[in-house]
């Protein structure tokens, strides 16, 4: 069994490895043969729908299908009902992550109150429970409500993690306002819905020094400009997820697993995303793992709800298309999914790691998934690796198909 362990920062810490070998004397047993040893992964992008919609997921089948898919810390999302905008509705989420989580989960306080993006909430009085700031699936459209969020979050020293979304440029559409839309009558969603309020955003961030995430990068031109950000020294990072690596408008298919938001772009949006990853624009990826029912996933194209799985596939596509295809290495890849995203959130994952079988090759089902969201665009695909393994905290969490 090989240890990606060669003293540099991005891969596992000698103490995890000393810990790895007194807790687990028989994980290099013939069962885990030719397998690889990585530190445990970092999604800072997912949906566990709980409270309010356990109907679609919960926390303990989110974190059942992220041990699964090799992560041991995620970062929920604070669309819920209720939305915790305050201590006492936060609670109530910190209640059933300490109950089910089998993972560390690090969850999000919302910007404003009810992600309404008209009063800000109480960032202070949540500042030492949540991991960030977001009103995720929402962009906030007023500019001095952002302000606000950005220099009190910036008191406070926490991030802004910012949907980037300018709803006056949306004009009812639901995929990319592309060549796929034109030709199937398809409404489309313009990239300059995305990269408008990321520029509005960067020019908040000149003023106000605030620490600022962008959540699901899809377009070339959210890459330029975070590029120059980055270049002029401001405090910024953002994450890609892993279906617009794979995907571009051109796959779509008339099935509501090709619905997310926001939508699959161009080709030439996806190389200027691949171009990111390399050079070092974009510092993460996140799955953005948003599970629906059956039912609000067989609508189509137009009516089925936004959002696919991904938390159990993200690392075998990852490693097929972009390591096996020579696009990046795999230390590169642990970069994006565990130390970058632990570093800018600042994520204890010392002791975590998780053991992937990467000549295992088989095709994606989603009857195995263990999250109730079924609806992914990767079904069918072959892949290569298979998580056999995950550990977190001094705990196993998955091990050979069992939670």
């Amino acid at each position: 069994m090989k240890v990606l362990n060669k003293g540099a920062e991005f891969l596992l810490e000698g103490s995890a490895m000393g810990f790895l070998n007194n807790a687990f004397p028989d994980i290099s047993s013939d069962r885990l043969e030719n397998c690889i040893v990585l530190p445990g992964f970092v999604d800072v992008h997912v949906h566990l729908r709980e409270p309010g919609f356990s109907y679609k997921e919960t926390v303990k089948t989110g974190t059942m299908a992220a041990a699964r898919g090799g992560y041991t810390a995620v970062c929920p999302m604070p669309n819920l009902d209720p939305v915790p905008d305050s201590p006492a509705d936060l609670k109530k989420q910190l209640d059933i992550i300490e109950r089910d989580a089998c993972v560390r989960v690090l969850p999000y306080g919302s910007i404003t109150v009810n992600e309404g993006g008209k009063e800000l909430a109480d960032l202070a009085a949540l500042a030492p429970y949540v991991i960030a700031f977001s009103d995720d699936g929402r962009g906030v459209q007023n500019d001095e409500i952002m302000t606000e969020a950005m220099i009190e979050a910036n008191r406070l020293g926490k991030i802004i993690a910012a949907h980037c979304e300018d709803n006056s440029l949306l004009r009812g559409g639901y995929i990319h306002d592309g060549e796929y839309a034109r030709l199937h009558g398809h409404r489309g969603i313009c990239s300059e819905s995305e990269w408008r309020q990321i520029e509005r955003d960067i020019g908040l961030v000149r003023k106000t020094g605030c620490k600022y995430h962008v959540c699901h990068i899809s377009t070339a031109e959210s890459v330029e400009l975070i590029r120059r950000a980055k270049a002029e020294g401001l405090d910024v990072t953002c994450e890609t997820a892993p279906h617009y690596l794979v995907f571009t408008d051109a796959d779509l298919l008339e099935d509501g697993r090709f619905k997310m938001n926001p939508p699959l772009r161009s080709q030439k949006d996806q190389q200027a995303l691949i171009e990111g990853i390399i050079d070092g624009t974009i510092d993460m990826i996140a799955t953005d793992h948003a599970p629906h029912s059956k039912e609000e996933k067989a609508k189509g194209l137009e009516k089925s709800a936004f959002g696919i799985v991904g938390l159990e596939t993200a690392f075998p596509v990852l490693y097929t298309r972009l390591v096996r295809g020579g696009v990046i290495s795999l230390e590169r890849l642990v970069e994006l999914m565990s130390t970058n995203p632990a570093k800018r959130f600042n994520i204890d994952i010392e002791n975590d790691f998780t053991v992937f079988d990467l000549e295992s090759i088989y095709r994606i089902d989603d009857r195995d998934f263990l999250s109730m969201g079924k609806s992914s665009p990767f079904v069918g695909m072959q892949v290569f690796g298979r998580c056999k393994l995950t550990a977190c905290a001094g705990s196993i969490v998955y091990s050979d198909g069992k939670y």
